[in-house]
């Protein structure tokens, strides 16, 4: 028996990456999978069921259960059928895993409104939308006296927690998912709910270009597999991590790490207004500063 086992799970973005990888995990723990996947191309354009399907094909040929959903979570009315997908077709919700997104990396100077719009709808408000309404529906279980153990898991990156060139409006979603974690934490505790983030590193359509290709030495460790992410997503949706939430997870490869928020590393305080002069006297007490 599966850790998962009578768990019911949505994965946004499941058709293809690290998407499908924790999809399949997932499943081979026990769990139903509700495969959410637009189907769109790198950039976000196009769309159809092909990706999706072929998921739920994998689930169903080894023995598990699994139904696809085609919905855009950057939609607000379409991520609640996200939600009604799992309930209608499994009776419950119980893990959501919010991992749809797309890149459009281009240099400040040269990014379109457009660019950073959709970027910023996918990543950060499409985790928004989902999380929104599975908070709700959670919220619901539980004054209604079924208070099952909610597990929400979206995904933050390196380029929004340590920054990255060309990746603004990616990696300004990414923070507001870390940041978005935290506070969902905060907010859901009361109902049984955790939260928690991971930033991931692994060859995805979107990172491959940098990583590059796998190994072609079988014997070789690929450390870059997005298989090596799923674990750490299907241990926060199981019963053992109840007591870890508003957490950010880094992993790459064999590499587990915990990220901290923001935080006041030193401070001085004279008791009274400062002057400009004061400033530039003793702001080097706060930090190694570049003089000019």
């Amino acid at each position: 028996m599966g850790v998962l086992e009578g768990k019911v799970a949505i994965v946004t973005g499941a058709g293809r990456g690290l998407g499908r990888s924790h999809a399949l995990a997932l499943a081979q723990e026990g769990a139903k999978v509700v495969v959410n996947d637009l189907g769109a191309e790198l950039d976000g354009t196009g769309g159809g069921p092909e990706p999706a399907d072929e998921v739920v094909k994998e689930i169903k040929d080894a023995g598990g259960a699994a139904v696809a959903s085609y919905e855009d979570v950057a939609d607000f009315q379409g991520a609640k059928r996200i939600i009604d997908c799992a309930t209608d077709s499994f009776g419950k919700l119980d893990i959501l895993v919010n991992n749809a997104g797309f890149a459009r990396d281009r240099i400040s100077f040269n990014m379109s409104e457009e660019d950073f719009d959709a970027v910023i709808a996918v990543h950060l408000k499409g985790t928004f939308n989902c999380g929104r309404w599975a908070c709700a529906y959670f919220r619901e279980r539980s004054k209604e006296g079924k208070p099952d153990s909610g597990r929400i898991i979206s995904t933050s990156s390196h380029s929004g927690l340590l920054g990255n060139v060309g990746q603004a409006n990616y990696g300004s979603a990414k923070a507001g998912v870390a940041a978005m974690t935290i506070i969902w934490a905060m907010e859901m505790g009361r109902y049984n709910v955790t939260c928690n983030a991971i930033a991931p590193m692994a060859r995805t359509r979107m990172t491959e270009v940098n990583i590059g290709p796998p190994p072609t030495d079988e014997g070789v460790f690929d450390e870059f597999a997005p298989e090596n992410v799923s674990p750490v997503v299907v241990y926060l949706a199981s019963d053992q991590a109840q007591n870890i939430t508003g957490r950010v997870l880094s992993i790459r490869g064999g590499k587990l790490e915990l990220f901290q928020p923001w935080h006041i590393a030193k401070s001085i305080d004279i008791g009274r207004r400062w002057t400009i002069e004061e400033i530039g006297e003793r702001i080097g007490e706060l930090g190694d500063f570049p003089t000019p």
